[in-house]
């Protein structure tokens, strides 16, 4: 299985460091991003994992929470970008290790 990530281009430069070479770049515009995001969708399959920038996140917000509803894989984790964390974030990752084992996981900070 493969990992893909959509994000900017600074955090792309991290994760290509990171060893991750399927990093698409979308532009600033909306359609850019939906059409990245829906050959993701067409490639599934050979997909594991998604990291995707909660900026690109909060822009597809609708599509990728319908996905979540209907797919297990690939999963789908939301990184921050260069400016940092959300405060919106919400840690799906988190949520989908208590929905498997019934425990719930916390950070201590």
């Amino acid at each position: 299985m493969n990992i893909v990530a959509l994000c900017d281009k600074d955090t792309a430069v991290g994760l290509r460091l990171a060893g991750i070479y399927d990093v698409r770049i979308p532009k600033e515009d909306l359609t850019d991003a939906i059409n990245l995001w829906n050959t993701i969708e067409e490639n599934e399959k050979d997909i594991g994992l998604v990291l995707i920038t909660e900026e690109i996140t909060e822009r597809l917000g609708r599509q990728i929470n319908e996905y979540r509803l209907k797919h297990i894989l690939p999963i789908i984790m939301e990184i921050p970008d260069k400016h940092g964390r959300k405060k919106t974030h919400i840690d799906y990752v988190s949520y989908l290790i208590n929905k498997a084992v019934g425990m719930e996981i916390k950070k201590e900070r």
